[in-house]
């Protein structure tokens, strides 16, 4: 049996599941690397990535470089004496990082490669009507998500899963993967599979402004699931036309309702405490919204303070 020494790689809380997963099944860490302090929140305070905060807590030896290519960090990585790296939710590395243990580099990455390669898997599976998504492991190499399959894991996505919720579900399974992922190179009993380049055309294009507004003029089961997708972030957004002021709206939570009607696609329609949104063949009724400057709230708590005009669409 191999005697591994884990050299830990990620940032947000997706990667704290799995270090602390690794720490519980009593694996050597010999240090984590992960992204430096920066401003956050409208206080602009320094914040502690989340990896950061929960390695500190166990007094893991963290590094946090700018540059992964900088000598000296290089040299630091050498002294930590790794045989095994293990990412999650960090950053692209060079060659001269990833190359550098005895056993090799692995990355956990939330889809079942080859699909949904890059920045957002979580997001694009429930944005394209996905029935289904996983988590893997692999052994990292020079191109993006390209490297050779260790181990795979499916998981059902839900009518009603957000990206968050789906999140949650593969964090806690993606752990676990690490786990079966470092028995198998422990025991010397992994067998790789290499990632087909034929007919790969789901991508998890990084999330932007543009590719996560909402086309009102889409289907409703399209329009549903890119809300979803996007909740709770980075969260789908629309411009909202109220008395002919036009401003961006964030949309967080809606149900979906088919029926024939005759208004505008966009127009807004107040029904009680209901606020709908017509669409083709139904209406789109939002439950969680958010105005510019406001905190996100339910749509009878906006109603109580703000109302809608004849002239209200959103578009």
């Amino acid at each position: 049996m191999k005697d591994l020494r884990i050299l830990f790689m990620g940032t947000p809380d997706f990667a704290v599941a799995t270090l602390k997963t690794i720490i519980e099944h009593n694996y050597t860490v010999v240090g984590v690397i992960t992204a430096p302090d920066k401003p956050a929140g409208r206080g602009r305070k320094i914040k502690s990535s989340a990896v950061k905060e929960y390695a500190i807590s166990q007094n893991l030896h963290v590094l946090q470089p700018t540059n992964l290519k900088d000598e000296q960090f290089l040299e630091s990585l050498k002294n930590l004496k790794a045989n095994l790296q293990v990412v999650v939710a960090f950053r692209m590395l060079p060659k001269v990082v990833w190359d550098m243990p005895l056993y090799g580099t692995f990355n956990l990455h939330a889809s079942l490669l080859p699909d949904y390669r890059g920045a957002a898997p979580i997001n694009w599976a429930i944005i394209n009507g996905e029935e289904k998504t996983g988590i893997t492991t692999f052994f990292i190499d020079e191109k993006i998500d390209t490297g050779k399959i260790i181990l795979q894991k499916e998981v059902a996505i839900l009518k009603d899963d957000t990206a968050g919720k789906l999140h949650d579900k593969l964090m806690i399974k993606g752990a676990s993967l690490v786990i079966e992922t470092l028995k198998a190179i422990e025991n010397d009993i992994v067998e790789t599979i290499k990632q087909s380049e034929k007919g790969i055309s789901k991508t998890a294009y990084k999330l932007h402004k543009d590719n996560t507004k909402i086309d009102w003029n889409d289907t409703m089961q399209s329009i549903y699931n890119h809300i979803r997708g996007l909740s709770p972030y980075p969260t789908a957004w629309c411009l909202l036309t109220n008395k002919g002021k036009e401003e961006a709206v964030k949309i967080y939570e809606v149900l979906i309702e088919k029926e024939t009607h005759a208004h505008d696609t966009g127009k807004i329609i107040i029904e009680n405490t209901s606020i709908k949104v017509a669409v083709k063949n139904g209406y789109i009724t939002i439950t969680k919204l958010q105005l510019p400057g406001k905190k996100a709230m339910d749509a009878k708590s906006l109603l109580n303070g703000y109302t809608f005009f004849k002239d209200a669409k959103m578009g």
